[in-house]
């Protein structure tokens, strides 16, 4: 019986994750804790409570080296923690003065990296810490999605890319499950699945972007995996993993059950 292996919400949207036991899947189809907060540019074109598309705000898609932080948040205190490697470079609330302190200390590790959106662009800063650390709202799409793969999937793109140990984290996703054929869960899209007792509806192949690029542990651009996806599989976009959306939600734990239909 395939089953849940693995589970990750990411607390700041477009930087690492926290790999956790369980997971809320809220009524609509978001994680709690997932994506509540983002550091954004100045001149985004959206309200800072609005959603607006990833490439608005410093992630690892537009800053690579962000794979090599660690993030923690704590949302009954409100905390943010963020070290590189072992320097602690921020861990404060969320009040305004917190917030200030975060954003200076973002901003100054972001600029000190090689490739980073801030050099050379004065209107994207200063940077903002939006989000109230509670509402999951900054997903890769506006309506927010549950995001899943397999390890046979993991698997398969590995050997393509010439990859034994291609490292999951790359894809970002919420749910990854084990037990089941190689890209079978891209044969889901449209059909419903049940993880553990949560319901879902399976809406959509999740298309890749520069993000899987980076080492998650070096932060360095060294797999072309959008290429080889749509290359190696036929493609006609870059896909690894699916979306879904969930009615009523609910608790998932590593070790539930998967069962499509």
């Amino acid at each position: 019986m395939p089953e849940v292996t693995a589970l990750y919400r990411y607390p700041v949207k477009g930087f690492t994750p926290e790999p956790v036991e369980h997971i809320t899947v809220l009524p609509g189809g978001r994680v709690a804790g997932d994506r509540v907060l983002n550091f954004r540019f100045a001149d985004a074109p959206a309200a800072d409570t609005a959603w607006c598309r990833k490439y608005h705000g410093v992630v690892l898609a537009n800053t690579p080296g962000l794979a090599r932080l660690n993030v923690r948040f704590d949302e009954r205190t409100q905390q943010l923690t963020i070290y590189s490697g072992n320097r602690l470079l921020t861990d404060d609330s969320l009040d305004e003065a917190g917030r200030r302190r975060v954003v200076d200390a973002i901003t100054d590790h972001v600029l000190s990296l090689d490739d980073n959106p801030l050099k050379g662009q004065p209107g994207h800063l200063p940077l903002k810490l939006v989000g109230d650390g509670t509402t999951p709202q900054y997903q890769d799409n506006e309506a927010g999605q549950v995001t899943l793969h397999s390890r046979e999937s993991l698997a398969s793109a590995g050997v393509a890319l010439g990859c034994a140990n291609l490292n999951e984290l790359r894809f970002r996703h919420n749910i990854v499950i084990d037990g089941v054929a190689a890209w079978e869960e891209q044969t889901w899209v449209g059909s419903k699945l049940r993880v553990g007792s949560v319901a879902f509806e399976t809406v959509a192949p999740k298309v890749r972007c520069l993000a899987t690029h980076a080492n998650p542990l070096t932060g360095e651009r060294d797999l072309q995996v959008m290429q080889m996806l749509v290359k190696m599989f036929a493609q006609k976009e870059p896909t690894f993993g699916v979306g879904m959306l969930s009615e009523a939600g609910g608790e998932i734990r590593v070790g539930d059950t998967v069962a499509p239909g």
